[in-house]
């Protein structure tokens, strides 16, 4: 398991650049609310205490998981910095779990080949429920957190002549 013994919110706070320059949009999934909301509130709260201007930070919601695709090919037509997708898939009794799966992280794998946007894969896929409150915001830390450091260093390596 990748997080096992890992909390998601421990990093080095030295080797995040500086956010005050960026703009960042997050796309967020209204399926697992509970979820996605502590995950959305993780990546702002990190993203600002890095200097990310209110101003420059922007939420978008979609549906579903599924719909994190569109939603971030959307974002990235504003030109943002960088993309945070945020979703959480938890499996049932179906393959419907498995195909979701695959197409979102397909999808976002898709839109960093074609795009000069990072887009940042903030989805969860667990097989319980307590899987995904334990990674966002419980045992584990909090993966949005997590997703805003990445975005942090994407935005600078965008930068880069």
């Amino acid at each position: 398991m990748a997080t096992a013994n890992h909390n998601l919110s421990v990093y080095d706070l030295e080797s995040v650049p500086n956010g005050s320059p960026f703009c960042v949009h997050l796309v967020v999934s209204k399926w697992n609310d509970s979820i996605t909301s502590a995950l959305l509130e993780g990546a702002i709260k990190t993203l600002k205490k890095h200097g990310v201007l209110d101003s420059n930070i922007r939420v978008w919601e979609v549906p579903g998981s599924f719909e994190l695709i569109y939603g971030a090919k959307k974002a990235q037509s504003f030109d943002p910095d960088a993309v945070i997708t945020i979703g959480s898939v938890i499996k049932g009794e179906t393959q419907h779990f498995d195909f979701v799966c695959q197409a979102v992280s397909q999808g976002i794998k898709d839109l960093n080949v074609v795009s000069e946007v990072p887009v940042i894969f903030c989805v969860l896929t667990d097989n319980t429920l307590q899987q995904a409150k334990d990674r966002s915001g419980g045992k584990h830390g909090n993966k949005g957190t997590e997703a805003a450091v990445a975005a942090l260093q994407m935005c600078q390596l965008r930068t880069v002549q």
